[in-house]
This record gives structure tokens, sequence and C-alpha cells, in this order.
């Protein structure tokens, strides 16, 4: 994994963590639905020349730390995740079609930060709510701050 990377004319390191969460935080990224949403976000991030540095699929929300290259915003990426994947799994999947009713697999909102020069974290610390404790930094969470998930504070204010 390269810190730099380089286009044309560019040399550049844009880095993103992205969270996203299913409609009404239902765990349904189980079993082989988990891993369709593996291949499809790896396919759409090949696609758009997006590196996927680190990632984490739960059953109610997934984590990405991306590299993207600078023509693309971070609206623009997850306007294709998540449409695209929500589009392929509710084709492929019918018994999701019951769970997430009217063609709505992901919640509207995310949360994006870019991550700057910051020590990455090694996938396993991407678990909420303390459950794999991080043998490096020895916090519970790495999105915790203040003792609840930044995904449950992020998306209480939508």
């Amino acid at each position: 994994m390269r810190a730099d990377r380089r286009s044309a004319h560019t040399l550049h390191a844009v880095h993103c963590h992205v969270v996203f969460c299913t409609k009404y935080r239902k765990p349904g990224l189980r079993g082989d639905v988990g891993q369709e949403v593996r291949k499809q976000i790896q396919r759409i991030c090949r696609g758009h020349d997006i590196e996927i540095l680190q990632w984490h699929v739960r059953p109610d929300h997934v984590h990405l730390l991306l590299s993207i290259p600078p023509h693309l915003s971070p609206s623009r990426v997850m306007q294709a995740v998540k449409g695209k994947t929500s589009h392929r799994l509710l084709m492929d999947y019918r018994r999701l079609r019951k769970t997430f009713w009217g063609h709505h697999l992901w919640a509207r909102g995310y949360f994006v930060a870019s991550s700057g020069n910051v020590r990455r974290r090694s996938p396993s610390t991407f678990g909420c709510k303390g459950r794999t404790p991080s043998p490096m930094s020895g916090s519970r969470c790495p999105t915790e701050g203040g003792g609840a998930c930044i995904v449950r504070r992020a998306f209480s204010r939508l």
C-alpha cells in the first residue's frame, strides 16, 4: 500500500473514512449477502480507480477507508457505492425485498471523515461497541469517542 498515488499530472494522497448503515439499522448483511456486498464494492471501486485501504462489513453497517482520486468527491463515491450495491442486492436476493421494502437498502445518510496523516488502524479494530478490542491502541472501539460509537452519534442526528 503506497501513501501517494500518481495520475497523469498529479501526485495525491486523498484518504477518507466512510461509514454507512442499512435502512433502520436492520442486520441484513450476513453470510452470502455480506460477501456479495464486498464483491460489489470491490467492483465499483476498481471501476472508479478507488483503492480500498481497509474495510469491514458488519451486519448493519459498513466501514471503508478509501484512497480516492482528487477528481472524485466523497459524495460521488457514496452515490456510486450505495446506489449500485443496493440495486444489485435487491435484484439478486429476493428475501431482502421483504426486509428492506421500498427499494431502499441503505439509510439516507453516511459519515465521512478525511483521514489526513492519521495513523491507519488495523481492519480488526473496525468492530463497534468494543466487540473486538484493538491490541495496538488498547481502546475498545476506534470510532468510539466519549463512550458512544461514532456511527450511532452520526446517524442519531439524521
